[in-house]
């Protein structure tokens, strides 16, 4: 993060001046940049040293020089000039088609819910950290986000002109009924020679604001956040309000329930001069757009006053938070649920900036759990804003978007560390006990322990004494049931008499109540005995799977048919058979048990993952070098598609097997296949390998790409598409 830039924002409010503290306030305000100034030059030093001295999150080597056309790994990356925005030079990047996110926004409704709503707007050295390697980086302790139920908009923010959020951002956050917002942004000098250019005239600010929408359109996120920190010409307003309507309106038709959002910088005179309020010096702006976010220096009464002044808009007023605290109301950092709570009492909305402070200050004990109490503390104060599932086929495997190994249908394929949040699966609601209570049961989203999918898992540890049960949230839901079976499928490899259940809440149009238990397996009668007073029906599963291939996951299938009610809510239950309860000194008082994932669907979402022969795969700017060891190394981008047209979508891991000439020369020599490497996975329907090794030895690769359907379903290695090239 720009740490110049977030002081420089920060100023306290301004209340409407006379002529003589004009001056007054124009003399101050050219002090106070002089200082600034300074500061930025000292700050720039010192960012150079400490860069100079620190090794970077990620071990992944940066391409230099930087070639956009020039076939390279994957990432992401800003435009810095009006020229980059004007030319749509973006468009001719080898990088362009990588960065197309492939997940749509998931949501029941195209508008923004009626009620306060909470933005979180993400800055985090300076952006593209970790999370630029669009086929993922080796980082296991990469920042990620798993709260996505605690907010409505996500906004990636950095200083560069044109900030475009990384596709891993917005396939996580769409997946979660998350907006995402790019970040256009203007500032000191540059930015104001910027803006002359942008706003030379009507027709000018009119074809940059479509060349932003034609971003957000192809790279798929959902409108753009403006924050123009720079003093402009009177003369210059009336472009800037046809930049802003234009942008708009732009989006709007393109894009369905798109944003944009107006930050409280500049005033209607062409001040740079913060609000910390919606007022009659920026509300022009804010009636063009979709809503204001306000600087972070408001006061007690600033949120009511804004209420009144947008009316019935007052939804779209997001009322800024600077975790940071610099000059926030509160003090941000632990304390920033006191201004969380004065918005929710004033029915306005908020704007987080920053969360990443937990993790930019590394806040004890550790990442995970500070990142887990501070957001408890949104949650304790706005309470569950996104709700899932909500729709069919549900599937989740408690995927945070990083790990240290990863699996496939309960085999590790990888034991690689990796970060990669476009692999994120719908996140648990796990509840944080920060208040000294000591359950029995110590539950948590796990990255190390064996996972069946993806690289995480939820871990129960502890234990139950006699008959005692334990349950804790995993869902809270928003998912109408029809007169259809749903089939509900979820793994489970725990020990000794560890068992696992699933508690669901369900609620009918006349809000009647009632709960069903998924029970794992074990004695139906015992099962029977031990809950069927405490639920309103316990079901046992149809079917028991244990995978041969995984020594110790089960599969357990369960079906329900609900018609007319809601699911409101998943609950894990831990429990141990009766059998097993006769003495609290018994040591099978111990529990441990892991969650690998849960799937639910109706017969209508069987998966469709449709045959190697369906696929065209061909290999792409393929080059050959050498090594000193006498290898080969090879470069490729390796493309698929559905012969039948646009295909539904899907996801992928990709894997090379190595083709080994043994004995023979021609059509008699004899080959030898090795086992499929992981490579990566992939978002969309192209992959890029960088400087694969070849030995000597090896006469062909055989490219593999696994098809992953939305319920987790995956293809058969022998049955997957491929394409072979020859060494």
């Amino acid at each position: 993060m720009n740490r110049v830039k977030s002081i420089q924002r920060r100023t306290r409010h301004r209340p409407p001046m006379f002529p003589l503290q004009f001056l007054l306030v124009f003399l101050s305000t050219i002090f106070q940049r002089i200082k600034i100034f300074v500061f930025s030059l000292i700050m720039s030093e010192n960012l150079k040293n400490h860069d100079e001295q620190e090794e970077p999150l990620s071990t992944a080597q940066d391409p230099d020089p930087f070639n956009p056309v020039s076939p390279s790994t994957p990432i992401s990356y800003p435009m810095k000039t009006l020229e980059e925005l004007e030319s749509r030079s973006y468009f001719e990047s080898f990088h362009y088609p990588f960065n197309c996110a492939s997940v749509s926004l998931q949501t029941r409704h195209g508008d923004l819910p009626d009620r306060p709503r909470i933005l979180v707007c993400h800055d985090m050295e300076g952006g593209y950290v970790d999370d630029k390697w669009v086929q993922g980086g080796d980082n296991p302790d990469a920042y990620a986000i798993w709260h996505w139920y605690l907010m409505d908009v996500f906004v990636y923010f950095s200083h560069n002109l044109v900030t475009l959020p990384p596709p891993c951002w917005t396939n996580a956050a769409h997946r979660h009924g998350v907006r995402v917002l790019g970040t256009f942004i203007a500032e000191w000098e540059e930015g104001r020679l910027t803006c002359n250019k942008l706003l030379s005239t009507k027709d000018s600010a009119r074809m940059y604001a479509e060349r932003l929408a034609e971003l957000a359109v192809a790279l798929g996120f959902d409108g753009w956040l403006i924050n123009m920190e720079v003093d402009l010409k009177l003369e210059q307003i009336p472009n800037m309000l046809e930049f802003v309507g234009h942008l708009t309106q732009t989006m709007h038709s393109a894009v369905p329930g798109s944003l944009v959002i107006w930050y409280d910088s500049i005033t209607i005179n062409g001040n740079l001069s913060w609000q910390n309020q919606l007022n009659n010096y920026n509300k022009p702006f804010f009636d063009l757009c979709d809503g204001i976010f306000v600087n972070y220096s408001w006061q007690e009464n600033y949120p009511r006053l804004s209420a009144a002044a947008a009316g019935d808009r007052k939804y779209d007023v997001y009322m800024g938070i600077d975790v940071f605290g610099r000059s926030t109301y509160g003090g941000g950092q632990w304390q920033a649920n006191v201004a969380l709570d004065v918005l929710k009492k004033d029915k306005v909305s908020a704007a987080i900036f920053a969360p990443g402070w937990v993790y930019e200050t590394k806040q004890p004990p550790n990442f995970e759990t500070a990142q887990n109490h501070w957001w408890s503390l949104v949650e304790n104060s706005w309470g569950v804003l996104q709700r899932y599932p909500k729709s069919l086929p549900f599937h989740s495997n408690f995927d945070q978007g990083r790990g240290y190994h990863y699996s496939v249908d309960g085999s590790q394929i990888s034991e690689a560390s990796w970060c990669n949040i476009s692999c994120q699966s719908f996140q648990p609601f796990l509840e944080f006990h920060g208040d000294g209570t000591v359950n029995p049961i110590d539950v948590s989203v796990n990255l190390k322990e064996a996972s069946f999918s993806g690289g995480g898992n939820i871990t129960f540890k502890g234990t139950l004494e006699g008959n005692a049960y334990f349950t804790t949230r995993l869902f809270e839901a928003d998912l109408p049931l029809g007169n259809l079976p749903i089939y509900f499928a979820y793994s489970v490899k725990s020990e000794g008499s560890s068992l696992v259940g699933l508690s669901l809440e369900f609620s009918s149009e006349k809000n009647e109540k009632n709960t069903v238990l998924l029970a794992s397996h074990g004695d139906a009668l015992d099962t029977m005995t031990q809950f069927v007073s405490r639920f309103n029906e316990v079901i046992m599963p149809h079917r028991v799977m244990k995978l041969e291939s995984s020594p110790g996951w089960v599969i357990l299938e369960s079906s329900i048919l609900m018609d007319g009610y809601t699911l409101t809510g998943i609950r894990a239950l831990c429990y141990r058979p009766l059998s097993m309860t006769s003495g609290s000194d018994d040591r099978s008082a111990e529990f441990y048990a892991v969650l690998g994932h849960i799937t639910i669907k109706t017969e209508e979402h069987k998966s469709f993952l449709p045959p190697s022969s369906s696929w065209l795969v061909e290999g792409q700017d393929i080059k050959w070098s050498s090594s000193s060891q006498g290898s080969k190394i090879v470069s490729l981008k390796i493309t698929w598609k559905w012969r039948d047209g646009d295909s539904p979508y899907f996801s992928y891991n990709v894997y090379v097997e190595e083709i080994t000439k043994v004995k023979g020369t021609g059509p008699n020599r004899v080959m030898s296949e090795g086992a499929p490497k992981y490579l990566g996975a992939a978002q969309v329907r192209s992959f890029y390998v960088s400087d694969h090794v070849v030995p000597p030895s090896v006469a062909s690769l055989k490219f593999i790409i696994q098809v992953c359907g939305v319920d987790g379903a995956c293809q058969k290695l022998d049955e997957s598409p491929s394409f072979a090239l020859e060494c």
